[in-house]
């Protein structure tokens, strides 16, 4: 679906500061829109081959429609993601050719293998959507399956070049100049593991709770036939299965970068001074000692690094003052995506338990009236906020907690950020076109959604075992 890249922070060398900032600003909006479209692109094609798939193991009318809708919609926002991914790529070399200048031999297989899995995903997402009356069940319901394999597929590999400039591996500098150039190295870094299965999942959730809490608004609304209450549920189980997993991969990462990245970790965690019984601190802003207005849990961080109060970690003390990353922005970023993670775990757990004692009543279904369903449905709606608050806010987390570095380590912003002047006018530019985007793409969907009733009795299928539609 395009590129993630990074969100270059503070320093200002040869650059006015309105320049820089400018800069900054482009890469940061560019990325905050275009990774709501490339976590669809990875979600939503599983969840439309599930509804397909069932639909063809059941006869089940609802299920043919959701998927036929789903489709369309997963064609729009294909191709709007195409454009937002397009840009983000011209946007590395224009606004960063310090880096890519330097490092692109090094970091280019993933950005290559990600555009032919791109055309993958494109090819066969055109005959995914047209071929839908022209091929048997079967054989239209495996033409999907290379759509969800290239979508993971290609987050992979950009997350992999993102993890890179976390911990940058595959080559060697010599007198300034990059050489031994290993690609496959610098791809599988020590960073790749735990922050593409983070990525992959928070994609998978995102998709799953933003597509759920259109049918919750729905379903709050009085439309409670079986359509609208697939539409809510079988997305909604696929991110409260999610959540989990994700819950002990978020730890792994944190883990990742305790042990690697320690400054990062200390401005997560607003951690000032080296030592050890370090509190967990919720919330706060950065003070000249410490973080201000927190809530303090004792010796909570050390307890979570080390399983012991006695855990040492490292403080920003460790870190000279122009290298220090920006605490406060990159503290509450952290905090309020482990809050909104816990949210959603919190509402799969909900969901297990109406199901459970509905079942002891006696079963029947679970989104029938009631006061209890209508409190689930309410946070239900929320759900779809919550997942993408909670993966903006973890880009900014991994963002800002490598500044002032662009390549960990290795190079600053100072170095790759572009020195021409007029950096602005691009910014009003890019503003422009993602505003007439996003109309555009709101405009397109409330049409197709709105282009068919949904059937209020089974349908009869068609020769091909498709109900008609």
């Amino acid at each position: 679906m395009g590129l993630v890249v990074v969100v270059p922070g503070h320093v200002v060398g040869a650059v006015r500061q309105g320049d820089l900032d400018a800069a900054r600003a482009q890469m940061g909006f560019s990325l905050a829109w275009h990774i709501v479209l490339a976590c669809l692109g990875v979600g939503l094609p599983l969840l439309t081959l599930l509804v397909e798939w069932w639909g063809r193991r059941t006869g089940d009318a609802a299920c043919r429609l959701l998927a036929r809708r789903w489709a369309r919609a997963m064609g729009v926002l294909f191709a709007v993601g195409a454009v937002s991914g397009t840009i983000l790529s011209f946007e590395m070399g224009l606004l960063w050719p310090g880096m890519m200048g330097t490092y692109g031999q090094v970091i280019g297989l993933p950005f290559a293998l990600e555009g032919i899995a791109f055309f993958v995903e494109a090819i066969f997402l055109g005959i995914y959507l047209y071929a839908w009356d022209r091929l048997s069940p079967r054989a239209h319901l495996w033409t999907g399956v290379p759509i969800v394999v290239a979508g993971i597929a290609s987050a992979f590999f950009v997350v992999s070049a993102n993890a890179w400039m976390n911990q940058p591996r595959g080559f060697t500098l010599r007198g300034g100049e990059v050489v031994h150039v290993d690609p496959w190295a610098a791809m599988f870094n020590p960073a790749t593991g735990p922050q593409t299965t983070h990525m992959i999942l928070a994609a998978l959730m995102v998709a799953a709770f933003l597509t759920c809490a259109v049918y919750a608004v729905a379903l709050l609304r009085g439309r409670r036939d079986r359509y609208h209450r697939l539409g809510f549920t079988v997305p909604f189980v696929l991110g409260a299965v999610v959540a989990p997993a994700q819950v002990v991969v978020g730890d792994w990462a944190a883990r990742f970068v305790a042990d690697y990245q320690p400054a990062k970790l200390a401005a997560m965690e607003g951690v000032y001074r080296t030592g050890s019984h370090v509190p967990l601190t919720i919330g706060g802003i950065e003070g000249d000692e410490g973080l201000r207005y927190g809530l303090e849990i004792p010796n909570g961080l050390s307890l979570l690094v080390g399983y012991s109060p006695n855990t040492v970690i490292e403080g920003l003390d460790r870190v000279p003052p122009s290298l220090r990353p920006p605490v406060t922005g990159t503290h509450l970023a952290f905090d309020l995506m482990v809050g909104c993670g816990l949210f959603l775990l919190a509402m799969g757990g909900w969901l297990l338990v109406m199901w459970w004692l509905r079942r002891r009543r006696g079963g029947g279904d679970w989104l029938t009236e009631g006061r209890v369903v209508r409190a689930f449905l309410v946070f239900g709606a929320l759900t779809g906020p919550a997942a993408v608050v909670a993966l903006e806010c973890g880009w900014t987390v991994t963002e800002e907690g490598r500044q002032p570095w662009v390549v960990w380590g290795l190079m600053t912003v100072r170095d790759a950020v572009n020195p021409a002047p007029g950096l602005m006018a691009g910014l009003w530019l890019v503003l422009v076109v993602y505003a007439l985007m996003t109309a555009g793409t709101v405009y397109v969907l409330r049409r197709l959604a709105r282009e068919r009733p949904v059937p209020t009795a089974p349908q009869e299928p068609d020769v091909r075992g498709y109900p008609v539609t």
